[in-house]
């Protein structure tokens, strides 16, 4: 895997809430509502690798041939998986329903049902050379001359107005933007205001620790966050979003065996005389319009966007 290279912690936005106004130094994205994916290629190998480092070569057999899309006999590639949803739109959940997979049998049908889409927007290694210290203009060029749209492979678009497009994320309820240097190198486990985000909304990964149910099944969950000091504190409740009614069904059959009799929240939940307590174990991505996370306040208008594969113990809440 181009000679042995380890995969590496992509280069990360910070959050904003102003969009910089200079158009001649800065690059307008969308924020894409998939899962972030490096593809790294030499002449023995093609792996793919999400910006946690876990593998998913075989999660994504769309980029398995390599020469069909990139003309480089070795390569970094970085981008976002994306698939669409019903609305014709980005959607997390839907990509989630391939990157959760974790059995070999069941790929391919998830490959049909769920067609996805490589969005690539920069280029770290090519041709056994790093690339990433040159600024983001010229490895824009460079990713420009050797990849080879298709369907399922695009080249990430850019806008040349900011306040334009974030306006368009808001009008079509879409993610936000990305806003990017035209100058920046690319900082390899790096996070600063070279690359910045401006979100239409909030999103958090909460832990679920409790539900609800109607007619046997569960209707509703309730999500927490960890302090600082490890307790699990409630932030609200969610029963709207993006699940199906087969999606309730397979998460009740997955948490009730998991029912505990204590509260596993340390602060008491708004919504406590009918919730049923569940082992702290699962995650999921959360959408939100506001947190107003002083002692005692939750998220105002909560959504399941997805379940997904984390660690508990990362989901830390802004607590002091």
């Amino acid at each position: 895997m181009c000679t042995e290279i380890k995969p590496i912690i992509p280069f990360e936005p910070m959050q904003s809430k102003k969009i910089p106004a200079d158009n001649e130094r800065w690059r307008y994205e969308i924020k894409w509502d998939g899962t972030r994916i490096l593809t790294y290629h030499d002449q023995s190998s093609t792996r793919l690798f999400n910006r946690k480092r876990h593998e998913r070569t075989l999660l994504y057999p769309e980029l398995a041939l390599f020469p069909s899309y990139c003309r480089a006999d070795s390569a970094i590639l970085d981008g976002e998986m994306i698939a669409l949803g019903a609305d014709g739109k980005p959607s997390f959940h839907e990509i989630m329903r391939r990157d959760l997979i974790r059995r070999a049998d069941r790929i391919q049908a998830a490959r049909e049902a769920v067609p996805a889409t490589y969005m690539l927007f920069d280029i770290i290694y090519l041709n056994g050379e790093w690339v990433h210290r040159r600024p983001l203009q010229e490895r824009l060029e460079l990713l420009q001359q050797v990849i080879i749209p298709n369907e399922r492979i695009q080249l990430a678009p850019a806008h040349p107005d900011g306040q334009a497009l974030f306006q368009v994320m808001c009008t079509q309820g879409m993610e936000g933007i990305v806003c990017k240097r035209l100058d920046s190198p690319y900082t390899l486990g790096g996070k600063d205001e070279r690359w910045i985000k401006i979100k239409n909304y909030g999103d958090v990964i909460a832990v679920i620790g409790g539900y609800t149910l109607n007619g046997g099944i569960i209707n509703a969950v309730l999500l927490g966050q960890y302090d600082k000091r490890g307790e699990l504190r409630y932030i609200g409740h969610a029963g709207t979003g993006k699940l199906t009614r087969e999606d309730w069904r397979q998460l009740t059959v997955r948490l009730m065996p998991h029912t505990i009799s204590k509260r596993p929240f340390v602060n008491k939940p708004d919504r406590q005389q009918d919730a049923i307590w569940v082992q702290p174990m699962y995650t999921a991505k959360i959408q939100y319009s506001e947190w107003r996370w002083q002692e005692g306040r939750t998220l105002r208008q909560p959504s399941i966007q997805a379940f997904v594969d984390q660690d508990i113990r990362q989901c830390i809440g802004p607590w002091m």
